[in-house]
């Protein structure tokens, strides 16, 4: 028997398009989301605890995504009743980490055909034929794949490092720079490398001049970035660049 393949796009591509009822209505995309970041989420069932872990841990955080300019979607092939109870019973029933009565305020699509899924690539034949593994696509508000993200089904994701990626890109997208390996808001900042030698020159010298900024050679050179002045920059970056 010939094996079903199932192909994903990539970092750089637009964001396949797709509509979808959700527990929040029908929505559109990318059209719904006009001017806003998104992540993409899949998990592989509803009723299912590692799920449903992470779902507690999403929803408590929710706030902090929406203050970054960007909303949530969730996506199983399971159906939408099979959604709205499943959300029903974590709010009524399920206390994780401190956190009770979880409300859920972003849409949680059904794929029971796996339409969506098969156009992101989530079916992983490996793991399951009829399930999602935990895929997660960042997605600019510009409808283009920032990052992709894949866990096995037996592991529950890190919504902080998705968190952080999320303000790494917002951060380097407004300022022209890189975040370095573990970086976290108000961490040093890395600048881009000099493309010639006249370049690298110049940017040495005026280097010197910047006590926020250190050069360890040519190619590697930092900048202080306080946290206060990145979350600023990124709420008036939005302002301009995604009307």
């Amino acid at each position: 028997m010939e094996q079903v393949q199932f192909s994903m796009p990539r970092i750089g591509d637009p964001a396949p398009a797709f509509e979808a009822r959700s527990t929040e209505g029908k929505i559109k995309f990318p059209e719904d989301f006009k001017g806003k970041w998104v992540i993409l989420f899949s998990h592989p069932a509803d009723f299912t605890p590692v799920c449903t872990s992470e779902f507690v841990v999403i929803a408590s955080q929710l706030k902090d995504f929406e203050e970054l300019n960007c909303k949530l979607i969730g996506l199983s092939v399971d159906g939408l009743f099979s959604h709205i109870a499943w959300l029903r019973t974590i709010k009524e029933k399920i206390h994780y980490k401190g956190i009770t009565e979880t409300d859920f305020s972003f849409p949680l699509i059904e794929d029971v055909t796996m339409a969506v899924a098969q156009k992101y690539g989530m079916m992983q034949p490996g793991e399951s034929d009829t399930k999602t593994v935990r895929a997660v696509f960042i997605i600019d508000p510009n409808s283009k794949i920032r990052t992709i993200v894949y866990y096995p089904m037996s592991v529950g994701r890190n919504i902080d490092e998705i968190k952080r990626v999320l303000i790494a890109l917002q951060a380097t997208d407004a300022l022209g720079i890189g975040a370095p390996a573990n970086w976290q808001p108000g961490d040093d900042m890395i600048m881009a490398p000099a493309e010639s030698c006249e370049i690298a020159e110049v940017n040495m010298e005026s280097i010197d001049k910047d006590s926020s900024a250190k050069c360890f050679d040519w190619f590697f050179c930092t900048k202080a970035i306080s946290k206060e002045f990145i979350m600023k920059t990124i709420k008036e970056w939005h302002k301009i660049a995604y009307k």
